[in-house]
């Protein structure tokens, strides 16, 4: 048995939803229907009324969820615990990121800040947007470090947590070129032939800004969902392989694109993703003395660097 299932198990017994519960723990549907089924399987027993609107709980699936509550905050206040004896830890702050943020954006961020924040010691932790968020919700991570959209702004207590902004990134389409340079697709495509589409699963956080964008486009785009999953970097690497077109940020591309390996799908479409860091305020838990150091050398890099 797995914790996350019992966390999909709380969510479903909150929201009272399948397909609410899977798009807050950023995962498809039928993963999420799987895991509460794997959850049913090892109790042994039905955890949930399917014959009813909106889902309920049976009574065994009460006695679970009262008992989840009580196990899950056993293991996070165990965890702080275990992680309070570990001396190598006061010295590391803790960055927990996006994969598609891990990959392209950190590095070189972190390699800005040698000037202005001196040498950090530091541990990346790469996730899916949800369980990044809630690694620093849990308090098991010191630093999280995300894409903030206006149609999926991420759900954190202003008066708990606190948050700087580190720039912005555009998200776009992109193509593998012709022999003559030109996309291999171009968008809009045409009804009767849509082009093939490399999406991100539904529930991923970059896939629900792109089926924004294409909401909203003035034109209508034609596309045929041929792929799917919940990585940038999975998509960008079928593109290149001349698969479809994928929405990529542009910090995953710079490269390919430079070497012209990639380039615009066309139709001008483009939204603009923040990139913004956050962390619990220090009032709410002691926080470390490195953390707070970085954190103020942070904010004050920031600010000359937004004077300039």
């Amino acid at each position: 048995m797995e914790t996350k299932w019992l966390e999909d198990f709380v969510s479903l017994a909150e929201t009272r939803s399948f397909s609410r519960s899977a798009q807050l723990r950023h995962v498809t549907q039928p993963a999420f229907s799987r895991r509460i089924q794997s959850l049913e399987a090892w109790a042994g027993t039905d955890l949930v009324d399917r014959s009813s609107y909106p889902t309920r709980l049976t009574p065994a699936g009460q006695t679970l969820y009262d008992q989840s509550l009580e196990m899950l905050q056993a293991l996070q206040s165990t965890r702080a615990m275990l992680r309070a004896h570990t001396a190598a830890a006061q010295d590391v702050i803790e960055f927990a990121l996006p994969h598609t943020l891990a990959f392209t954006f950190f590095p070189a961020w972190l390699s800005s800040l040698r000037e202005s924040c001196g040498p950090i010691k530091s541990r990346l932790i790469a996730l899916n947007v949800h369980d990044a968020v809630m690694r620093l919700v849990e308090g098991s991570c010191d630093l999280l470090i995300a894409y903030h959209h206006t149609a999926q702004p991420i759900q954190l207590d202003a008066e708990r947590y606190e948050m700087l902004p580190l720039g912005r990134e555009l998200l776009s389409p992109y193509v593998k070129p012709n022999e003559q340079g030109a996309p291999l697709y171009a968008l809009p495509g045409a009804a009767g032939q849509p082009l093939p589409y490399l999406a991100y699963a539904p529930g991923a956080y970059l896939g629900r800004a792109v089926d924004q964008m294409v909401k909203d486009s003035r034109t209508p785009l034609h596309l045929d969902r041929v792929y799917e999953t919940d990585m940038a970097e999975g998509l960008k690497a079928m593109a290149l392989e001349g698969h479809g077109i994928a929405f990529l940020p542009a910090s995953a591309v710079r490269q390919e694109v430079r070497a012209k390996k990639l380039v615009p799908a066309g139709g001008e479409l483009e939204t603009a993703l923040d990139i913004r860091i956050y962390r619990e305020r220090p009032t709410a838990r002691k926080a470390k003395g490195p953390l707070e150091k970085f954190w103020n050398e942070l904010q004050e890099h920031l600010s000359r660097t937004t004077a300039r």
